[in-house]
């Protein structure tokens, strides 16, 4: 399975966890209402209760809830036609809310409407009630024209909140499942990236050197024959495809080298003034070789002022060679390079590479300067490197304060533009 896949499958995974926690808070919205109507209810029973025990209303058919005024979910108005005595009313209040299961503590005081006062008013604990503080003196007073009782349940909230604790515990518990789930997933993925990252990277160390060493001990067979110093000529030939090769290999090492030594620190950059045509047409004769044995056509378009800079020339000398390897490599017909260098906005010199290749999609171009990256190639085959090159022009231009846009269509070509600044 690609990385690719696996990115897709967490995209999907994400979506279910992210349904899973809206129905998870959902549910437990709906538990808590649902706690709250039982709260209610079971007032509501107890009270109907206490009419039965006790004479509290004239008529004792008369509907409970034609009884009960409700201020807010914490407090209860309970219409009386007598006023029962306080330790009656305290012992059947207590049973009932036994009985119905309002396992919660409650301020009760009663209301003479003649006197516009509570007559009397007293904590009632519940009897799993964990609130064991000193209970409030007084009760705000509420007139209203009839007698009443008065239930106020100060812990009401903590109480259902104690009802939901199964809820709440399942539901922190999925919670931090489906945080390490994705922690998982997230952790595959970047371990899947990197092995096929290094899987890509072993492939394209073997093709790299396999080549020249291969060349290069085919030469050396040659070279060991008894009768190869009696033909001077072929024994040149053979030492110069020695000694090509064996630059080729140092030069792959030396990128790795470099590429490994700036890993975790900024590029140490040794500045000079380069004068930048002068530097660009050094870097295309370096690279000579490469461009004529792929019959590659490089127009150069220097800029007439001679523009000069400080920067690190081996470094920048390494940009320009680099692009114009890509640019040749991912070429399908004759590669034809074109490099116009030319002095940009007040702040900047310009430095284009535009090839004729086969071009870059652009879901790719954003990863093209990730260490070990490297374009799928299509049709081109054959194509070598480590995805390393790309990489290093980026931490090159970063280090020099540069910038580097991209700019391709498919089977048209690709245009990489380097901006340095002056200064």
């Amino acid at each position: 399975m690609r990385s690719a896949t696996l990115r897709w499958i967490m995209v999907g995974c994400s979506v279910i966890i992210a349904f899973i926690l809206v129905a998870q808070l959902y549910w437990l919205r709906r538990v808590y209402n649902l706690e709250q109507q039982q709260f209610k209810s079971s007032v509501l029973k107890s009270i109907q209760g206490l009419h039965g025990d006790i004479h509290i209303a004239d008529d004792p058919h008369q509907p409970v809830k034609q009884l009960v005024d409700i201020v807010d979910a914490d407090t209860y108005l309970v219409q009386l036609d007598s006023i029962p005595q306080k330790d009656t009313l305290r012992l059947y209040l207590s049973n009932e809310f036994e009985d119905f299961g309002v396992w919660t503590d409650c301020n009760v005081a009663v209301f003479n409407k003649y006197q516009q006062q509570y007559l009397y008013q007293y904590y009632l604990p519940a009897a799993s009630s964990k609130n064991v503080s000193t209970p409030k003196t007084g009760e705000p007073l509420i007139k209203m024209g009839y007698h009443y009782l008065l239930l106020y349940f100060p812990h009401r909230g903590k109480y259902i909140i104690q009802e939901m604790s199964f809820w709440i515990v399942t539901a922190v518990l999925l919670l931090l499942i489906l945080i390490g789930l994705s922690v998982s997933l997230l952790y595959l993925y970047r371990q899947k990236f990197l092995n096929e990252l290094q899987k890509d990277f072993v492939n394209n160390f073997t093709h790299e050197f396999k080549t020249p060493l291969a060349v290069m001990k085919i030469a050396a067979d040659v070279m060991i024959q008894p009768d190869i110093i009696q033909k001077p000529e072929r024994l040149a030939r053979y030492s110069a495809v020695i000694k090509e090769q064996t630059e080729h290999l140092q030069n792959q090492v030396d990128r790795l080298l470099k590429t490994a030594s700036v890993e975790n620190k900024k590029l140490p950059v040794k500045k000079e003034a380069c004068q930048l045509n002068e530097l660009i047409q050094n870097a295309l004769g370096q690279i000579e070789p490469f461009i004529s044995s792929r019959n590659a056509v490089v127009d150069f378009l220097p800029d007439e002022n001679e523009p000069v800079i400080h920067a690190d020339r081996w470094q920048l000398q390494m940009v320009i060679i680099n692009l114009v390897e890509n640019a040749i490599k991912y070429s399908l017909n004759q590669p034809h390079i074109i490099i116009e260098l030319k002095n940009g906005d007040s702040d900047y010199y310009s430095i284009s590479v535009k090839d004729n290749g086969i071009g870059i999609e652009q879901k790719n171009i954003k990863y093209l300067f990730k260490k070990f990256y490297r374009v799928p190639t299509g049709n081109v085959h054959n194509v070598t490197g480590f995805g390393l090159g790309l990489n290093f022009v980026k931490k090159v231009l970063d280090a020099h304060n540069g910038k580097i846009s991209i700019h391709s269509v498919v089977d048209i070509g690709t245009e990489f533009k380097i901006q340095l600044p002056k200064k």
